[in-house]
Formats: C-alpha cells, structure tokens, sequence
C-alpha cells in the first residue's frame, strides 16, 4: 500500500477510485477529500480541479492551511468549508485529481482503469442513480476533456486496475 503524505486517485466514473482511496485511507490513517464532494454540480469538474488545487494542495506546498468547500447537491449551491489537517496524510479521489500542476504538488498519483465502459456505467448508476443516468453523458464529456486536457493516466506513477 502506498503510504505518502499526499495521493491522488484519478479515473473515469466507475472505474473503482472511490473504493481504492477509501480502503487506502483506513489502510494508512488518511484523511479522504473526495471530489464528489467538491464538484460544484453535472458541470463542475474543472471548477472543482481548481477549487483543490488552490485550497488544498498550493496552499499545503505554502504553508497555508489547507481547507475545502463542499457542494450542497439537494440545494445546488455550495456549502460548507472544511479544514484539513496539514500533519496527516491526504488522499485526493475523484475524476480531476491528477494534473502536471497537481501532480507536482503530490507524492505519488494513481490511475485506477476499467477499460469496460459498460461496467463503468453500471456501476456508476448503481452507486449514484437515475440523476446518474441522465447525467452520463455532459460527465463523460467533462471526464473525456480532462483526459485530453492534462493526460492524467500518463502522468500518473502507477495505473491501477480497476
């Protein structure tokens, strides 16, 4: 098991990041920030791309205290900020987590990979559901942009399967 101050766990929806960063995190005594809860809405993945990595990984590499800003889904409106502990390990899960510029700022980066796109969307709307559902497509297209955009699965240090 990787036991690094900070990780990030990229993928595509389904693909099993959420379970890996979760055991990873029991596993080691991390903290968890999962995008899920920072997506600002269906539209959100760069937003919340830029939400992390100022609030969270810049201001860690500054000496500034690290903290992030919930999403209040059922209201669509953001909600509450939530401190992290600098001293403890960080585990950053979710479709957004690697860039260069993050990945710079991180000790180590995984990609988890279903290349089943079936058994990714059968397990997205299983965990997620309808809202899921009709939402697949705008994700996959945000999903499809940040993989063109910033090559996470290439800039990661290890691709893992899901």
């Amino acid at each position: 098991m990787v036991r690094d101050r900070i990780t990030l766990i990229d993928g595509r929806s389904g693909s099993g990041k959420t379970t890996f960063a979760t055991e990873l995190a029991r596993s080691t005594g991390a903290q968890l920030l999962s995008l899920d809860d920072v997506y600002p809405g269906w539209g959100g993945l760069e937003a919340a791309e830029a939400h992390v990595l100022h609030h969270v990984l810049r201001a860690i590499a500054e000496g500034r205290p690290p903290r992030w800003r919930s999403w209040n889904w059922p209201d669509a409106r953001p909600g509450t900020w939530h401190d992290l502990d600098p001293q403890r390990p960080l585990v950053i899960e979710g479709c957004g987590a690697i860039s260069p510029t993050a990945r710079a700022l991180a000790d180590h980066a995984l990609w988890i990979e279903l290349t089943d796109d079936v058994e990714r969307r059968r397990r997205a709307i299983a965990r997620d559901g309808e809202v899921f559902a009709r939402n697949w497509q705008r994700w996959a297209r945000q999903e499809e942009w940040h993989a063109y955009r910033h090559d996470p699965r290439g800039t990661a240090d290890e691709v893992v399967p899901g």
